[in-house]
């Protein structure tokens, strides 16, 4: 039977400008939907997982499109708490060459905020589940759904079900000050943490050496000792970092460090893309989805972390949140070094 994976946030209406036009130009939204924790959910049941998504979504029109959105890619929404009147929104502008991407958030009381803990019955949702997904994200929402998070984390690891964690640090939703104190003591709860440099920074207060979040100059010692630092610290059974090299905002460099119990006890880093960026949003999402699939099938951590760089290279280049790719074209990638040619 495939393992079950549950994730817990905000899905959230997508309006994009048309190609990389700017908010000012344009005329048109193109409509998506997308959220960390439903981006996950997405790809999971893309690679044969069975996944469900758990979150608070209005009883309209609107919030049942978002809905079908999630059961198209065969996302379990049996969770899913039908009530408030608004779905989050975000207005993204896509960056080229110099130009950086832009994302502006309308999700003021959003139904997810107005959640409250007795609407879920988490102790019914993890049995029999194998993983449970959130990030950063989600507490950055508010009093209530901090304290759904803590819910679902408590009956989790009651049910013995695994906890991964993507910190996901969101400047526009809460300070550096006002994260650390929530995500500090979450992390007592948490298996698997993931994270970038400035996750690590902003969310828990450690930092990754010398590197330069805005440039391509990556200190990896630095990151092979915030990897030893989390691990130490929080005693997680594992720790993955992305690193991002930005050259430019249609031109990044793409790899990831791993550090565990098992296959890595010392940090090591994956093999490295060079990724002509097609959309970067829910790049974070699909390494974490990959990671996650990775640690359920793969024979060995590694080789988890390889799948997982693989993936979130390819979603990097599909416009949208979620990472329409299968396990075949993952492992194609790893097997052909990413040479791009046509398939006939």
């Amino acid at each position: 039977m495939p393992k079950q994976v549950v994730t817990f946030g905000e899905i959230m209406l997508r309006l994009s400008t048309p190609g990389f036009s700017r908010f000012v130009q344009s005329q048109t939204f193109d409509i998506n939907y997308g959220g960390g924790e439903a981006n996950v959910a997405a790809a999971l049941s893309n690679y044969g997982l069975q996944s469900h998504f758990v979150s608070k979504i209005p009883n309209h029109e609107i919030g049942q499109s978002a809905v079908n959105q999630l059961r198209r890619f065969g996302v379990g929404t049996e969770h899913i708490i039908r009530g408030g009147d608004r779905l989050g929104i975000y207005f993204l502008e896509t960056g080229a060459s110099q130009r950086p991407s832009k994302v502006i958030y309308d999700r003021a009381d959003s139904a997810i905020m107005l959640m409250e803990t007795d609407e879920v019955n988490w102790d019914k949702i993890f049995e029999s589940k194998d993983w449970f997904h959130w990030t950063g994200i989600t507490p950055a929402l508010g009093k209530r759904a901090q304290d759904n998070v803590l819910s679902a984390c408590k009956a989790a690891k009651k049910a013995g079900v695994t906890i991964s964690c993507d910190l996901n640090f969101r400047s526009k939703l809460w300070t550096t000050e006002e994260a650390q104190s929530v995500m500090n003591p979450l992390m007592e709860y948490v298996d698997v943490c993931i994270a970038n440099e400035e996750d690590a920074d902003k969310s828990l207060g450690l930092k990754a050496g010398v590197s330069d979040v805005e440039s391509a100059d990556l200190d990896e010692k630095g990151y092979f000792n915030l990897a030893k630092n989390l691990k130490s610290k929080y005693s997680f059974e594992t720790v993955a970092i992305t690193l991002r090299e930005s050259h430019s905002a249609s031109k990044n460099g793409w790899s990831a460090i791993l550090h565990d119990n098992k296959d890595c006890i010392k940090p090591v880093r994956s093999s490295q893309y060079d990724i002509q960026l097609v959309d970067r949003v829910g790049g974070g999402d699909s390494f974490a989805s990959g990671l996650i699939y990775g640690l359920l099938s793969k024979n060995n951590t590694k080789e988890a972390l390889e799948f997982a760089v693989a993936a979130s290279c390819l979603k990097q280049t599909i416009p949208g949140d979620f990472n329409l790719v299968s396990v075949d074209e993952v492992e194609k990638l790893l097997s052909s070094g990413g040479s791009g040619r046509v398939e006939r």
